[in-house]
């Protein structure tokens, strides 16, 4: 997603060739191991399901929640379910691109569709923020404004990251990655600053949940910048290297959207106790 580029630029300039040693684009491996292959096979099937059983378990717990935090609920449903859609498509695509034969796999000539992760990041994260700030149940007049900037800079997030994704010359990687850092710069000011002044009158345990929150979000989001960075760090991707790459936004996916929309849910719970719309451990459906 080339959001730390500007991080990660140091320790991504030991991969950048000579000037006038122009870099080729690296073509995809011809061969992977039969662990290789079933490790990313076995990480994308994981997450079909994942994201299946999450949106299930959103779909119901949002009838535990009042009105106010249903919304929330309701977009980390959508979050899953699009994600659900985009890695059963990425897991065909794998599938595709890659043969058993004499006990390694080897490509078919069927190209890999990893764009399907930008499809999916540049509907999802904007959906990330908007349940974010829509768990808060904050004023209108508050709300409204935020999450029209934060979706935008989220577009353009994902837009800026994705020259940067499909190249494999360093300076092109780390230009656009680093034009990508701008709007989620951005996007991390307004979560922690402006975000932080409106939450100024709640309880110290909402604060809390709310910090835990945000640290998720870009903790789950760190995962993106090292995966973009790889092909930098290690001079072009090797098979190793595609496996890495893989591996590693499957899991920063997990965590930005099933564990995150599971985190949102009990914070709910906790707004809504502070709202005395729990009571003896269970939930009071109210129609705030």
């Amino acid at each position: 997603m080339g959001l730390f580029a500007l991080a990660g630029a140091a320790l991504a300039t030991a991969g950048v060739q000579p000037t006038d040693a122009p870099v080729q684009p690296l073509p995809k491996p011809l061969e992977l191991t039969s662990s290789q292959f079933l490790l990313v096979y076995q990480m994308l099937s994981i997450t079909i399901a994942t994201m299946g059983a999450s949106f299930i378990f959103f779909v119901l717990g949002r009838q535990n929640l009042s009105a106010k935090y249903q919304p929330a609920m309701l977009v980390s449903a959508l979050v899953v379910a699009v994600a659900c859609y985009h890695y059963f498509r990425i897991f065909n695509s794998w599938n595709e691109a890659y043969a058993l034969t004499d006990g390694v796999y080897r490509a078919t000539g069927v190209p890999f569709n990893d764009a399907y992760r930008y499809a999916d990041w540049i509907l999802t994260v904007p959906l990330l923020l908007v349940e974010t700030v829509a768990v808060l149940a904050l004023a209108s007049n508050v709300v409204s404004g935020m999450i029209g900037r934060l979706v935008i800079a989220a577009f353009a997030m994902i837009v800026l990251g994705y020259p940067g994704e499909v190249s494999f010359d360093t300076g092109t990687r780390l230009l656009w990655g680093t034009l990508s850092t701008i709007p989620f710069v951005y996007i991390v000011y307004t979560l922690f600053v402006e975000l932080g002044k409106s939450l100024a009158q709640q309880s110290e345990r909402v604060q809390v949940l709310v910090r835990n929150l945000r640290l998720l979000l870009f903790a789950s989001w760190g995962f993106y910048p090292i995966a973009y960075l790889l092909p930098v760090i290690l001079g072009g991707l090797s098979a190793s290297g595609i496996i890495a790459v893989q591996v590693g936004y499957t899991l920063a996916d997990i965590l930005a959207k099933a564990a995150f929309g599971t985190l949102i849910y009990f914070f709910a719970i906790e707004k809504m106790k502070a709202d005395g719309n729990v009571r003896n451990g269970e939930v009071a459906l109210a129609s705030d």
